[in-house]
């Protein structure tokens, strides 16, 4: 029999950690709580069981989120999920540039908390040696013979239009930061303008439309996901 997923909940709010642990419990999640980040450290260390995601929430007392962030990526592949109250966008790029894998806004809804962690997990085992094809609803992208499909019908797409599609398939489920694209595809020389023409021509390409897209969705002022839908 598998064990059910363990979620380490990192938060100094007692209500939320409790509403949290309530719903995780009822969805088949184990629990492990901290209200700093040196009990979360500490439980990490403690845990019989390695943890499949961490729920952090980023105002701890003890020290900043995101250098629990910095350190937890020093020593761990684990999945970080933010929970922030923090609207500035830049807080939550840097939290995707230190090594976490999404962030949800309090207050949140817990169905769309479970998703992301789901789509966390996705990610990790993605990154952990999954297929080299990936299918999503009718986007099929086979990172071998660089073939993408839409409904089983080839796109073409560019050199350049090919790399940003990729790249987002490798991360599939994972907020990529402008930042994070540019250097992986332009170094340097990119800017933030000419990815989003990109991004609009791939879209154009592989969205039934492409004014509401299904599969690369825009984190406002932070970035680009690629959906994974069921």
């Amino acid at each position: 029999m598998t064990a059910a997923p363990a979620v380490l909940i990192v938060d100094d709010e007692p209500a939320i950690r409790r509403l949290l642990r309530t719903s995780l419990s009822a969805q088949g999640y184990r629990t492990l709580e901290a209200a700093s980040g040196a009990d979360a450290f500490a439980a990490l260390a403690e845990a019989r069981e390695a943890v499949d995601v961490v729920l952090l929430d980023l105002g701890l007392p003890d020290m900043d989120g995101l250098d629990v962030i910095r350190r937890l990526r020093e020593a761990s592949a684990v999945p970080i999920v933010v929970l922030t109250s923090r609207e500035d966008e830049r807080t939550k790029v840097a939290a995707l540039d230190l090594g976490a894998d999404d962030y949800v806004t309090k207050p949140f809804g817990m169905a769309e908390l479970m998703a992301r962690m789901r789509a966390a997990v996705r990610h990790r085992l993605q990154q952990e040696g999954a297929a080299p094809v990936f299918r999503s609803g009718d986007l099929m992208v086979d990172l071998v013979r660089r073939v993408v499909t839409v409904a089983g019908a080839a796109v073409h797409l560019s050199p350049r239009e090919y790399d940003i599609l990729a790249l987002l398939v490798k991360h599939a489920g994972k907020v990529l930061t402008h930042r994070h694209i540019l250097g992986q595809l332009w170094g340097a020389s990119g800017d933030v303008q000419q990815l989003r023409v990109y991004v609009r021509q791939v879209r154009q390409k592989i969205e039934a439309d492409p004014e509401q897209p299904r599969h690369i969705l825009t984190e406002t002022g932070v970035g680009y996901r690629l959906a994974v839908q069921e």
